[in-house]
């Protein structure tokens, strides 16, 4: 299948996609408004194939790369579900202590582009913990409209117990050097924001496309933030003036950036809303404020 990208999808497509995906919309809904303007079920079965993730051709790092180390594994939550599961990846030859960054992925789990991101975190240098909070359910589940439907079932006060429980851990790792931020994608970019207002020894928070934690939270933030936003992503940069005033009232470290034309998911590879310049200039920016922050 030819490699589609936003532009060639109408914007209210693009914009009934996004509904669906957060679950304003279902299956069915999203389908039968496209056919509306698609010309029937079938091409509005082809815009969503279209639509959904091509992890196998976006794939940067595989998980056999010599440069690399990779297991799946686990830390106790007691206040979350017990125990919390992921994915753990380091540098195979790191030269002394790395800096640690958990990963928080969108609200499908962790699925093999999230794999992929904490792979490419490990070339760069730092021990990168992917965690899944599927995994009291089971796990992600290798289709990403089961992983929807599995998601809105979470108890999500145990889910950032777990993620606040890996956080924990992995700065305890011995090949860590102690210091840790977050990075997380959508739902994991809105969990990063919160995770800032919980952990008072994150050292760094990079939110991308994240909806505002609590604002009465925000003087809690003790780590700088580097926020990345999508110019067209009404639902989410809605939050940002009143997130953005928070900060500012209480003194917080903060640089945001919006990436002019790109869409909520710009930095996902695996579907046709990501916007490649606009990718490569967010993570080239996240990678130099994690290793500054981190070091």
């Amino acid at each position: 299948m030819t490699r589609k990208t936003s532009a060639d999808f109408d914007p209210q497509v693009l914009a009934d996609f996004d509904a669906y995906v957060h679950g304003a919309l279902s299956r069915r809904g999203f389908l039968t408004r496209i056919a509306q303007y698609a010309g029937g079920a079938i091409a509005a079965e082809l815009i969503l194939q279209q639509l959904s993730p091509q992890f196998a051709a976006a794939q940067q790092v595989p998980d056999s790369d010599a440069r690399i180390k990779v297991q799946r594994h686990e830390f106790p939550s007691p206040e979350g579900n017990s125990t919390v599961k992921g994915y753990l990846v380091e540098p195979a030859k790191a030269k002394g202590k790395s800096p640690l960054v958990l990963v928080v992925h969108e609200n499908r789990g962790l699925n093999p582009h999230i794999e992929d991101i904490a792979r490419r975190l490990a070339l760069e240098g730092f021990v990168a913990f992917a965690p899944d909070a599927l995994a009291p359910l089971g796990g992600y589940p290798g289709d990403e409209d089961k992983a929807r439907e599995l998601f809105g079932k979470l108890d999500q006060t145990k889910t950032r117990a777990d993620f606040i429980a890996a956080a924990g851990a992995l700065k305890m790792l011995p090949q860590g050097n102690g210091k840790i931020g977050v990075i997380g994608f959508c739902y994991g970019g809105g969990m990063s924001n919160v995770l800032a207002t919980k952990l008072p020894e994150l050292s760094a928070a990079v939110p991308f496309y994240g909806p505002a934690p609590n604002l009465e939270d925000v003087p809690a933030i003790q780590a700088p933030l580097l926020l990345h936003f999508a110019e067209k992503d009404e639902r989410v940069n809605a939050s940002w003036p009143p997130y953005e005033a928070a900060l500012k009232a209480n003194d917080k470290t903060y640089t945001a950036h919006t990436y002019p034309g790109t869409q909520h998911g710009f930095n996902n590879d695996t579907t046709p809303r990501y916007d490649e310049a606009a990718a490569k200039l967010a993570w080239s920016r996240s990678i130099a404020f994690l290793r500054e922050k981190l070091a």
